[in-house]
């Protein structure tokens, strides 16, 4: 697995971020007005730029290391899908200098930006990565950008593994404690799709990290990511949503790109300041806490908050309804010998309240990718869900759309629209008069119940092996497993 090399005039003009990597060796070609001392804003530019490799605890590593084979995962199959050709042709045409490598295309380069967005892109494709809570999809908002910046250095400067890893977690921190300045965060949302706020500030993070910006740099990075963020709710389950990831990832690293450059912001963005919003534009209730700075007392998010992964390619909550309906079909098969929809006279399923994922009668794989109803049916009707349960012939199959015409919807008061307290349940009202039920609480690859590592390796191979041979495959699971000790963490970037 050999480096990659850049043209010339492209390295040339990275210079100053080479110098930014080795910023005490050299003077800054940026003076950068300081942050301000003790803002909520300044502490998360300290936190970023004061985060060593030595903060990172082994589960936090451990963690952070699936993540990043999943999320590598679900962008190769991503690369499969129509609306990541459509983003792949649209950049062709604006990367006249093509040093970064895209996901199951080995022959293609694109410029770093552009790489990122559309490896942004196929991660979420399928709506196949991960999801954390509060509710975002961290990794694929992250892991894009520093893969293209990875490249983008010149010989001599490339970061190594740790430093890529520590970048990663930086990242994911940053989107996290975001999400902890509003209640409304821990919802399912409405308004705006989550990673594309606080996933375009944690990409920012991470990349500045990963180019050693200065303390300055970061604060700035944070508040020109700010002025890049949001994506509605309204584009779920259309080939628009994943835009939503490409560009979190893009904008975020080109706000620290324009950072790195000089360019200013608000250095208040994160800060609640009465008459003028930051970032609190973005909630109604806003409540902003100063991020401690990394050391031995304190502890990563994701040392304590796990993440989910998806076994099938789907909106997180299908998850829950897809086991109950499982656990249901069982129970129906033992009864009755088969599965025989006709003994069937009403299939009735309690949701939490949450319209954009509550679609009767879904007309495109985008959106039975956010229906409740079709992945229920799905799974009673075939016994799994799986790749193949999204194509055209299997969503407008004569016997689902039958079954579907039985669904009946209840949302029970106790059943919130939280990825840590909701619940699926699905039963079966028989012509007979019996009811079966099945009910999920916690399916498996929630972070409460995670996917063990032969599932995850399961996961990740099958999803690979659809664009890569299989020395490529093994290929970078050695490497994510060793990364802490890779001297230069481009090769991850260049093995795909």
């Amino acid at each position: 697995m050999g480096g990659c090399s850049c043209p010339s005039h492209f390295l040339k003009s990275q210079k100053f971020l080479a110098s930014s990597r080795h910023v005490h060796k050299t003077a800054a070609h940026v003076v950068a007005r300081s942050a301000p001392e003790d803002t909520v804003t300044s502490s998360f530019a300290s936190f970023i730029h004061g985060a060593r490799h030595d903060h990172l605890s082994k589960t936090v590593r451990h963690r952070s290391k699936r993540m990043i084979l999943d999320s590598i995962g679900v962008g190769l199959v991503g690369s499969t899908t129509h609306v990541f050709d459509i983003a792949l042709r649209y950049c062709r045409l604006y990367s006249p200098v093509a040093v970064s490598s895209v996901y199951g295309k080995p022959g293609v380069k694109l410029s770093p930006t552009l790489a990122a967005f559309t490896n942004g892109v196929a991660t979420h494709s399928m709506d196949f990565d991960d999801t954390w809570h509060p509710a975002t999809h961290p990794s694929g908002a992250v892991l894009p950008a520093l893969l293209a910046a990875s490249q983008m250095l010149p010989p001599g400067t490339k970061p190594t593994g740790m430093d890529f890893l520590l970048a990663f977690n930086v990242g994911l921190e940053v989107q996290g404690r975001l999400m902890h300045f509003s209640t409304e965060a821990h919802d399912i949302p409405k308004r705006f799709h989550p990673p594309s706020v606080v996933g375009t500030m944690g990409s920012a993070a991470a990349t500045a990290k990963l180019l050693s910006l200065s303390r300055a740099q970061c604060c700035h990075a944070l508040g020109i990511a700010a002025s890049l963020a949001g994506a509605p709710m309204a584009n779920a389950a259309t080939q628009a949503k994943p835009l939503h990831i490409g560009n979190a990832t893009r904008l975020g690293f080109e706000a620290a790109l324009l950072a790195a450059r000089g360019m200013e912001a608000n250095p208040f963005i994160l800060d609640d300041i009465p008459g003028c919003s930051g970032f609190s534009a973005f909630y109604g209730v806003y409540q902003p806490k100063p991020l401690p700075p990394p050391g031995d007392h304190r502890e990563f998010l994701l040392e304590k908050q796990d993440i989910a992964f998806k076994r099938f390619p789907a909106h997180l909550g299908m998850h829950w309804v897809v086991d109950a309906a499982l656990s249901v079909r069982n129970l129906f098969v033992h009864y009755a010998g088969s599965f025989s929809p006709t003994l069937i006279r009403t299939i009735v399923l309690k949701i939490p309240v949450s319209k954009y994922i509550n679609r009767p009668f879904p007309s495109s794989e985008h959106q039975a990718r956010h229906s409740f109803q079709f992945n229920a049916c799905a799974a009673l009707l075939d016994g799994d869900v799986g790749l193949g349960s999204f194509t055209e012939s299997s969503i407008h199959r004569q016997e689902l759309r039958e079954l579907l015409d039985k669904v009946v919807v209840e949302h029970p008061e106790d059943n919130v629209a939280n990825f840590d307290k909701m619940y699926g349940e699905v039963a079966l009202l028989l012509h007979s008069g019996d009811v079966l039920t099945g009910k999920c609480d916690t399916f498996y690859g929630h972070w409460r119940k995670p996917l063990s590592k032969e599932s995850l390796l399961k996961k990740f191979r099958s999803n690979a092996s659809h664009v890569l041979p299989e020395e490529k495959v093994e290929t970078i699971i050695t490497t994510v497993d060793n990364l802490e000790n890779l001297p230069d963490s481009s090769q991850l970037a260049c093995s795909l």
